[in-house]
């Protein structure tokens, strides 16, 4: 199965979210997405090619997805990808593969990455409110990347780190 555009994946298709602890430039993320898609080329589950396909937005956030219709990945397929990205991470000097992160954008527009703790005494300070736009790494298909990855802090996870009003 190609590696095909990330539009042509059904609704259903089942996705992963990457996010890279840093914005990369062009001239950083074009050598990581190479080596990306080289791997999604090739990207098997119990010898069955996976009809996939990823995409790359705001310098930081790479999407993955199958199409469940097509074939199914494995657990072992999935945990290749894991480890995979790990290793392309850190070729980039970025890390790619990581929990505990908060992904948000600040009045000027910029991406900043947080744990949960900071994230909380952000909002405690009034510098992150409910109306700050989080991007949200566990959507799992394409339906929710194509809708509900940016949402409003209080409209997603990161509610539970805003002060109770």
């Amino acid at each position: 199965m190609p590696v095909v555009n990330f539009s042509a994946l059904p609704q259903q298709a089942r996705v992963w979210v990457f996010a890279c602890d840093r914005d990369l430039d062009c001239e950083h993320a074009r050598p990581l997405l190479a080596q990306v898609d080289a791997y999604l080329a090739q990207w098997k589950a119990h010898g069955s090619p996976l009809r996939c396909a990823r995409e790359w937005i705001h310098h930081r956030f790479l999407a993955v997805g199958i199409d469940p219709t097509a074939e199914q990945a494995s657990g072992c397929s999935i945990d290749d990808l894991f480890r995979q990205l790990r290793t392309i991470g850190a070729s980039a000097n970025t890390q790619i593969v990581g929990g505990g992160r908060v992904f948000y954008r600040d009045a000027a527009g910029a991406v900043h990455t947080v744990s949960r703790r900071e994230f909380s005494e952000r909002a405690a300070r009034g510098d992150v409110t409910a109306d700050t736009t989080v991007f949200d790494t566990s959507v799992g298909t394409a339906d929710a990347w194509r809708t509900k990855f940016e949402a409003r802090a209080a409209d997603a996870w990161t509610a539970e780190l805003l002060p109770v009003s």
